[in-house]
């Protein structure tokens, strides 16, 4: 259903990104009026144009730095929200190894600010982007939300686990204030309508957006870091979930947090599939759903990586009351469909 100016609003930090543009949509069908924050530093405002294509109208939005006091105070002012998805962060893994200072004082500050504004204006419901980064590589698999964290791999994941710390410490010291950390996996796909979808700025860093652009001829050529690894065909393992389950998870938890009545909450919930992928079968099975061959190579392992990580979900398919739903082919052919779209606006 599509909202009126009574729905719930919720702010959502970062919204123009890959996961919150899909977020945005899904909380508007499942009824609530979302307000889009964003500066455009990880970002295209193309997103706003897909996010009204499909919805059929605008979503209200401001320009700004989730770091800047005077901006972010006056959103809380002007809109009575009821909630917060807060997903706006600095995420390359590799650049927060070269400039941690950087990722420490946007991914930190950009959160404190929040938790400081929040019971200033009486908002009591948070949904934190997390990332199954805190695991590092776990000694167990499926990892639960009960997995020791290990030393993160990177300073991008150390924020993850330290914004973790912080929203616990929060909710212990104040109330009302209540949080879930939703802890996801490796998002990949775009909405159906190839309207919105994942668009790196440069040189992809995450594997099925080099995949797609390696097929569309952007890329020349596709690197698999390392097949000497301890699984089945020798090749990394993640559990690759479609970013509208992922979405539909977000506006699940907030759904969750609206019904209970406690003053205050902290948990932390794995959002995945539930099953690993090695990286050579990403690639056969993109190739078997698009017909498209793609040239790749094998290189040397790649520094940092983690050799496998998947999730356990029962606590989100108990807790939440949401399942993935939709298939790894499912969500190759949505971005194949979205890098086809995005490639003939680039020619045109």
């Amino acid at each position: 259903m599509i909202s009126t100016g009574n729905s719930p609003k919720i702010l959502v930090t970062g919204g123009a990104g890959f996961i919150g543009s899909h977020t945005v949509v899904s909380l508007v069908e499942a009824g609530f009026e979302p307000v889009i924050v964003d500066d455009f530093s990880n970002s295209e405002r193309s997103a706003l144009d897909g996010i009204r294509a499909i919805l059929g109208r605008n979503v209200a939005f401001y320009q700004a730095d989730c770091n800047d006091a005077a901006a972010m105070e006056s959103i809380f002012q002007k809109e009575q929200l009821s909630g917060v998805i807060h997903f706006a962060a600095y995420k390359a893994v590799g650049e927060s190894t070269r400039e941690p200072l950087k990722y420490y004082r946007n991914n930190l500050d950009s959160l404190l600010l929040l938790l400081e504004l929040m019971p200033k204006y009486s908002v009591p419901n948070l949904v934190f982007s997390s990332s199954c980064t805190v695991y590092g590589q776990p000694e167990q698999l499926p990892v639960t939300e009960e997995t020791p964290r290990l030393p993160a791999q990177s300073p991008y994941g150390n924020t993850k686990a330290i914004c973790e710390d912080i929203i616990r410490d929060a909710v212990h010291a104040q109330t009302p204030l209540k949080a879930i950390a939703l802890r996801y996996f490796n998002p990949v796909g775009a909405h159906p309508s190839a309207e919105i979808g994942e668009l790196p700025l440069g040189v992809p860093a995450n594997l099925v957006p080099f995949i797609t652009q390696t097929a569309a001829g952007i890329r020349s050529s596709l690197t698999v870091y390392g097949d000497d690894y301890n699984t089945p065909d020798g090749t990394c393992i993640r559990d690759y979930i479609h970013v509208m389950d992922l979405a539909e998870a977000h506006v699940q938890a907030l759904r969750k947090l609206s019904e209970n009545t406690a003053e205050s909450l902290y948990d932390v919930i794995n959002i995945g599939t539930g099953r690993g992928e090695t990286v050579l079968n990403i690639i056969k099975t993109f190739e078997q759903v698009t017909g498209v061959k793609l040239n790749y190579s094998i290189g040397p392992r790649r520094p940092g990586d983690v050799e496998q990580v998947y999730a356990d979900v029962t606590k989100a398919n108990t807790e939440l009351e949401w399942t993935a739903s939709r298939s790894l082919a499912e969500s190759l052919e949505d971005a194949w469909r979205w890098q086809q779209k995005l490639s003939v606006e680039a020619k045109s």
